[in-house]
């Protein structure tokens, strides 16, 4: 193996230039003769140590240098210092040749400047040298049982610490074999021996007693050496001779028996390194138990890992800020992207996030975070998008737009309302980072789904959604989304808080409308809620009439359209916009009050909204008494209608690309609810009053109806859109003598009488009739009917 590693340069008397690694400054300390200098990667530029050793060709220092190569490339463990590469650099200087060892290892740092580094005291220190201990006893154990191996220089010096502050055992230039077996061999079996220093040898050591020596067990010279590192790292110093390891005052009363042992003077009665571990009751403290948890996690059941996740947040709080950023948030951040946490780990590792510079938390946890945007796991999705307000921040634009809102968008589709909501609420922060194309042809679609949910504070939130992130949306799709989605929708939904919400957002975004909008589609929808039952709603609808109205009337003091600029007007008392409804909701009301809104129409959530919207002012207005309007304008704020076409560029999320044909019923240019072939909310109501009387007290006067309006159903329909201002009117007459005179009229053909013909229509049942009885075509008398069910009973009984 030397041999390889000379001929790699042997002769190039280049020096470090063919060292795949940049050398950087040295520490102040090392082990032994070795000099230990920061270094980087010529190729990724990732930092390493790099141990070097000069020397001449027949030094015994490069020998024993040679040896701790091959040692330390063999002898793998995690807690011995991790090797990278290695070389041999000879120089010639006159007639000397010089040799030069490089070890490139992991990145570490010497205990001892770690140690003053972290500046720690009191139980925090006394837990962090229990942890670096427990770390060194088992890398020695690891040696010692396993490998029947002896380090002979465990000290302060042979230890280094990682990045994530974990102790490491290095320095096997005297690494030798135990050969305790050999009978009658009495010659060395530390050949290096002669590099250790005279205060950390064992008695046997000092004298070379290889005999006893080689019938002691293999763990007693570096039992010796683990007392000597307990002592220089409790004391603060080096140790200088052997005599000083007699003082007490510094270690620890828990950790002071096994000391002694460690030290005995039989070789045979010192304490196993293994049983160190097992026995000491020092090593169980909070900061060992919570790493040693998190490294063997894997193996933990759900209701440990549930119970330990649980406390960590609180167990962060009481270990050394620095071990917890460096040490337990990389483990935690490993197990959850490898699957082995579950999502109560998001808790703690937002908490441990939080401690760190926006640059550290960019590298060890916005990556973690990414992945997990892609888990199956619902739990762990919750708990994302419940801690959006913490990383959003950091999210690069094109990483929200390619990786994080694919993932997000599944959760508006959820069957569960929270996660539905949740996902609404986390476009607040991900929408100023989404691109154009994914705000029209994604998340306008969704959120006009949200429009009409089941669950009214999803409605709601929708809304103010909608207002907070207009800004982020082109003219033309402001254009075409806002109104609609704020007057057709959120101001005739039967939820007081999201009208009110829908007037908010439209004062939120006046800036959005042009004057014709405010005047002929603005105002009177938001004009017929100052009679709203909800005295919220009638507040805020007052607020928003004086602000449009103060709009107009500026405009009309201009009078020049050109010069006239909607920005320039204030939106007075929107500020609530900027929060979610939930507060208003469980002041409002629940989503169960809400069952009349799914029990008065099946067929379509947004004509069932609106329906019983207007039914509400409805109420109001015949509870007022209002006189009749003069020209129908009082009831048509009410149901002021929508745009004249489904695919006018006004409606919800018009398809940009032709690709959408079938998402064609989802987006805002579908919205038309009072020019569906089916009756007008108010229509509905008087039909349901006068079913009783129209399909049972006069079954003579139903019979003609249905036939004369089964031959024209469609021509019908049309008829009553066409005449949509004389439909209102005639409703509107308060009086209910004029009702029944018109339904007692039912000979005349006056156009009045045509249109409350189609309302007073029977139902469906009336119509199915005829129908089965003409299918029989008269020649199944009724006693034979009869029979054949009897039959059907009697075999369904069989």
């Amino acid at each position: 193996m030397f041999k390889f590693l000379k001929g790699v340069v042997a002769g190039s008397g280049t020096g470090v230039k063919d060292l795949p690694y940049n050398v950087g400054e040295p520490y102040s300390s090392a082990w032994g003769s070795w000099t230990h200098s920061h270094g980087t990667s010529k190729d990724d530029g990732s930092p390493v140590s790099i141990f070097s050793l000069s020397g001449s060709a027949q030094d015994g220092h490069i020998a024993a240098g040679r040896n701790g190569v091959k040692r330390l490339r063999t002898v793998r463990h995690p807690n011995i210092l991790s090797f990278l590469h290695s070389t041999e650099v000879e120089t010639f200087d006159g007639s000397s040749t010089k040799v030069t060892i490089y070890i490139v290892t992991e990145p570490v740092t010497p205990l001892s400047e770690k140690i003053k580094e972290l500046g720690l005291d009191g139980k925090q220190r006394d837990e962090y040298y229990a942890w670096g201990l427990h770390q060194i006893a088992k890398a020695v154990s690891f040696l010692n049982n396993d490998c029947k191996l002896i380090h002979a220089n465990v000290c302060l010096a042979s230890v280094v610490v990682t990045q994530t502050l974990d102790w490491k055992l290095h320095a096997f230039d005297v690494l030798s074999e135990f050969d305790g077996n050999k009978d009658g061999s009495t010659g060395s079996m530390l050949q290096y021996a002669w590099l250790v220093g005279t205060q950390y040898k064992s008695m046997e050591l000092v004298k070379s007693d290889w005999v006893a020596i080689r019938n002691s067990p293999p763990w007693a010279i570096d039992s010796w050496g683990m007392g000597c590192l307990i002592y220089e790292i409790f004391s603060g110093t080096r140790l200088s001779k052997t005599e000083e390891l007699r003082n007490t005052s510094s270690i620890p009363k828990l950790l002071l028996p096994d000391y002694q042992r460690l030290l005995s003077s039989t070789p045979s009665k010192r304490l196993n390194t293994s049983k160190l571990i097992e026995n000491s009751e020092y090593f169980q403290n909070k900061l060992v138990d919570t790493i040693h948890f998190m490294e063997v996690l894997s193996l933990k059941d759900s209701v440990e890992k549930d119970t330990f996740f649980r406390k960590l947040p609180t167990l962060s709080d009481q270990i050394p800020r620095q071990i917890v950023l460096k040490k337990i948030l990389p483990l935690l951040a490993s197990a959850l992207e490898f699957g082995s946490a579950g999502a109560l780990a998001l808790t703690a590792l937002m908490k441990m996030g939080s401690w760190l510079p926006p640059e550290e938390f960019s590298i060890k946890v916005l990556p973690t975070i990414v992945k997990l945007f892609s888990s199956n796991d619902r739990a762990i999705r919750v708990g994302l998008l419940q801690h959006i307000d913490q990383y959003g921040e950091s999210l690069s634009a094109q990483i929200v737009d390619e990786q994080v809102y694919p993932s997000v968008a599944t959760g508006f589709n959820d069957t569960s309302a929270f996660l539905r909501e949740l996902t609404l609420k986390s476009i607040l922060v991900l929408a100023p980072k989404l691109s154009q194309r994914t705000m029209s042809g994604s998340l306008l679609k969704y959120l006009s789904k949200l429009q009409v949910d089941e669950e009214p504070a999803i409605r709601t939130n929708t809304t103010i959604l909608l207002g907070n992130i207009a800004n982020y949306l082109n003219e033309g799709t402001r254009k075409r989304v806002l109104i609609n989605a704020f007057t057709v929708r959120a101001l005739r939904d039967t939820f007081p808080p999201a009208r009110g919400a829908g007037i908010m957002a439209l004062c939120a975004t006046s800036s959005s409308y042009d004057i014709s909008e405010i005047a002929t589609r603005i105002l009177p929808n938001v004009v017929v809620l100052t009679i709203d039952p909800d005295s919220d709603v009638r507040s805020k609808s007052f607020q928003a009439v004086d602000q449009f109205l103060k709009i107009v009337k500026q405009y009309n003091e201009k009078g020049d359209t050109g010069d006239f600029s909607m920005a320039n007007i204030g939106t007075p008392g929107n500020s609530s916009l900027l929060g979610w409804a939930m507060s208003n909701l469980s002041l409002k009301g629940k989503a169960s009050e809400q069952a009349p809104v799914a029990a008065g129409g099946s067929s379509a959530p947004l004509a069932t909204t609106s329906s019983d919207v207007n039914s509400v002012v409805d109420t109001v207005a015949v509870n007022a008494v209002l006189t009749p309007p003069r020209s129908g304008s009082s009831m048509d704020l009410v149901d002021h209608p929508v745009p004249a076409s489904p695919t006018s560029t006004d409606g919800w999320e018009e398809p940009e690309n032709g690709n959408d044909e079938d998402d064609s019923g989802d987006g805002w240019d579908d919205i038309e609810p009072f020019n569906e072939p089916k009756p007008s909310p108010v229509f509905a109501s008087i039909q349901a009053a006068q079913k009783r009387p129209v399909s049972q007290s006069k079954p003579t006067l139903s019979q003609p109806k249905p036939a004369a309006s089964s031959s024209q159903p469609k021509s019908t329909v049309r008829i009553a859109k066409d005449d949509d201002d004389e439909l209102w009117g005639s409703i509107a007459a308060p009086p209910p003598k004029t009702t029944s005179k018109s339904l007692n009229l039912g000979t005349s053909k006056t156009k009045d009488d045509d249109l409350w013909g189609a309302i007073a229509a029977p139902p469906p049942i009336t119509k199915a009739k005829p129908l089965s009885a003409g299918r029989g075509r008269g020649a199944k008398p009724a006693a034979p009917k009869l029979g054949a069910q009897r039959i059907n009973r009697t075999s369904s009984g069989m």
